[in-house]
């Protein structure tokens, strides 16, 4: 069993991830301050808008706090949360958590109104499954280092990666009824 999961909660669908973490039954917290970090298994960063999400890190002191925590547990991030683990988000009122060796491009597969749904492939826990993921003004993955695994693409672009104990995604999994990512990090973080 995993201890307590962590959902930061400065904006974007948190609620949701706690919903598909009670669904999997994992603890979950919100985490809106630096002293609820104590004690947790790992974090999830939730999408949202990365300028904004960046900004309330900094008002809340929780970037060095969340950066610390990284270093030692592993670390979700979907859609924005991949951008702010990203080395390079390439956006400057982006500043980076520096978690995943990648570099990203906000908004890169679309605006809003250029969201889709597409079936993915993904390799998970040694085995292959087909997942729904959903893209919402999705960052696109466009540089991976060498410490990075690929975990599925569209075409030849990455779209979920692995770096250690990290996983960052260009999609939200949250926002389908497909539960195979979410279990998936729970078993990381239990391994």
């Amino acid at each position: 069993m995993v201890g307590t999961v962590g959902v930061l909660a400065l904006q974007g669908d948190f609620a949701r991830h706690q919903a598909v973490l009670a669904e999997l039954g994992c603890d979950s917290r919100m985490v809106r301050y630096p002293a609820e970090l104590q004690g947790l298994a790992a974090l999830i960063i939730p999408g949202g808008e990365s300028t904004t999400i960046s900004k309330q890190l900094d008002r809340a002191d929780l970037r060095p706090a969340v950066a610390a925590f990284g270093r030692e547990r592993p670390i979700m991030g979907t859609c924005a949360g991949l951008i702010l683990m990203a080395r390079d988000p390439s956006d400057d009122r982006v500043h980076s958590l520096n978690l995943l060796d990648v570099v990203v491009a906000r908004n890169g597969w679309g605006r809003q109104v250029h969201s889709f749904t597409a079936p993915i492939a993904v390799q998970l826990n040694g085995k292959v499954d087909t997942v729904p993921a959903i893209f919402i003004r999705a960052p696109r993955i466009r540089e991976v280092g060498p410490e990075v695994e690929i975990l599925a693409r569209i075409g030849d672009e990455p779209v979920l990666v692995r770096q250690k104990p990290h996983v960052g995604m260009s999609f939200h999994p949250e926002l389908s009824e497909d539960l195979h990512i979410h279990e998936f990090f729970l078993k990381a973080v239990a391994a």
